[in-house]
């Protein structure tokens, strides 16, 4: 089928001969060949569900039995709750003559019974699933530019509402009780843009936040929070950058504690910001920024520069989820070189290369990392590659010929499955070998190419990592 996807492009044999120490790649039911674009895990990695255009299925990652079967075609996008009591279907809202109003397409089910709990309105994707605490205890939906709190999945009455006006964008804190909720609020007639910190149930009157950030030039934001819950980044950005410098529009990144405490974080060059990432450890965040080649520097939570990475084609960060390893990597219109740090000792490990890739993760053990080339981004040259951390190419799939690949997933785990190793800097042992990136020259012309190099002055030094 040339719309083949990862149903049926992760074969059994991948897993078969993979190491007992990764963690698998589902290949779910090879019985449906009808192609889905859309798969995804339970928090805990015990359930898989995907819709195929006909029905939605989830089933049990141990040995493939059916859990629950909807009839429901046209969805889109699906999503489990933190205890997977819920399964959240939502696909494109539309208007028909029959029903001027619209249907209800956001839908969330009782995943054992199969019964719908609730039916809303959902017109817009941006922010499409309803965020639950960890214990599902709390539930929050922007609805209508206001946050809509619900408790222990009793969707039938509102428990709590953030009352403010023209609430663009939340996030939910991750973790256990208390649940907080940071909310992004657009600048309008000359004010500021603003993102605020709250702790469930208090929501309103003197001092209800925990903490308040105010700024200008903000078309959108992007708010993450540490795993501990404990502070947000902020990356706000604009679709166009009026003094001309960027492609990319503009953008400033900015920190808020729980504890009050706010900063703006200040960049060492100008330019775009590609990528802002936490570590696992909650207590440090790496940044990459600025015109190529970019920087990328490590901060703590003083918004102090704690290591410098120097410069590189490079526009994505990743941590492990140990927190032990960190990968700086240029996807894209970029090379697709990766260079993987011990961000304990500051000491690189290897330059691995993965030309055309779209996709990253990390193996929730650490250990390995998948790329991919992917549609619809790149619809030629579809396939994947699985590798250990130093630069071995361990696993390698290539989708045929006029097929596409469209999504590729690790099996989640729950964090604490997997302990932190010591880290490793002789390649691991592969049949495939590696894709160590060459080391960059400086272009030089024939007629010098016979003379030893010298530097020259005119050309600008690469910065070279080190620790601040």
């Amino acid at each position: 089928d040339p719309r083949s996807t990862l149903i049926s492009a992760l074969l059994p044999s991948v897993i078969k001969q993979l190491p007992v120490t990764f963690c698998d790649l589902v290949s779910v039911s090879l019985r449906d060949s009808r192609p889905s674009r859309n798969l995804t895990f339970s928090r805990d990695g015990t359930l898989v569900g995907w819709c195929n255009g006909h029905n939605v299925s989830v089933v049990k990652c141990a040995d493939g039995s059916v859990v629950s079967t909807f009839d429901l075609p046209k969805t889109a996008l699906l999503e489990f709750s933190p205890l997977n009591n819920i399964l959240v279907t939502w696909q494109p809202y539309t208007k028909t003559q029959d029903s001027p109003q619209g249907e209800a397409n956001l839908q969330l089910w009782e995943l054992q019974s199969g019964r719908l709990v609730k039916a809303l309105y959902q017109k817009k994707v941006d922010s499409w699933c309803p965020k639950w605490s960890e214990d599902e205890n709390v539930c929050v939906r922007n609805v209508n530019n206001e946050l809509h709190f619900f408790e222990n999945n009793d969707f039938n009455s509102i428990a709590n509402k953030l009352h403010m006006q023209k609430v663009s964008d939340f996030a939910a804190s991750p973790g256990p009780q208390p649940c907080k909720v940071a909310i992004y609020v657009p600048g309008s007639k000359g004010a500021p843009s603003f993102v605020r910190l709250y702790q469930y149930p208090v929501l309103g009157g003197p001092g209800a936040a925990l903490a308040n950030k105010s700024f200008f030039k903000a078309d959108k934001v992007a708010m993450q929070w540490n795993q501990k819950a404990s502070a947000v980044l902020v990356t706000a950005s604009t679709e166009v950058d009026k003094s001309g410098a960027s492609y990319y529009g503009e953008q400033t990144l900015h920190y808020l504690g729980v504890n009050g405490e706010t900063a703006m974080v200040q960049l060492a060059k100008n330019g775009p910001i590609y990528d802002a990432s936490w570590s696992p450890n909650s207590s440090e965040f790496c940044v990459v920024y600025g015109f190529m080649p970019a920087k990328a520097t490590v901060f703590n939570l003083k918004c102090e520069a704690v290591f410098d990475f120097g410069t590189g084609p490079r526009n994505a960060a990743y941590y492990s989820p140990q927190g032990h390893i960190l990968v700086l990597a240029g996807f894209g219109n970029l090379r697709g070189k990766m260079e993987v740090w011990d961000v304990k000792k500051y000491k690189q490990v290897s330059t691995p290369e993965a030309p055309d890739a779209t996709f990253f993760s990390w193996c929730p053990d650490g250990e390995h990392i998948v790329t991919a080339t992917c549609a619809p981004r790149l619809r030629v040259s579809n396939g994947y590659k699985i590798w250990h951390y130093t630069g071995s190419v361990l696993q390698k799939h290539d989708v045929a010929k006029g097929a596409e690949l469209w999504d590729v997933r690790w099996q989640p785990f729950l964090d604490g499955t997997f302990p932190e190793r010591p880290i490793r800097y002789q390649a691991a042992p592969s049949e495939l070998g590696s894709t160590q990136a060459a080391p960059t020259q400086a272009y030089r012309p024939p007629a010098l190419r016979h003379l030893p190099a010298a530097p020259s002055s005119k050309l600008e030094r690469r910065a070279s990592p080190r620790r601040l």
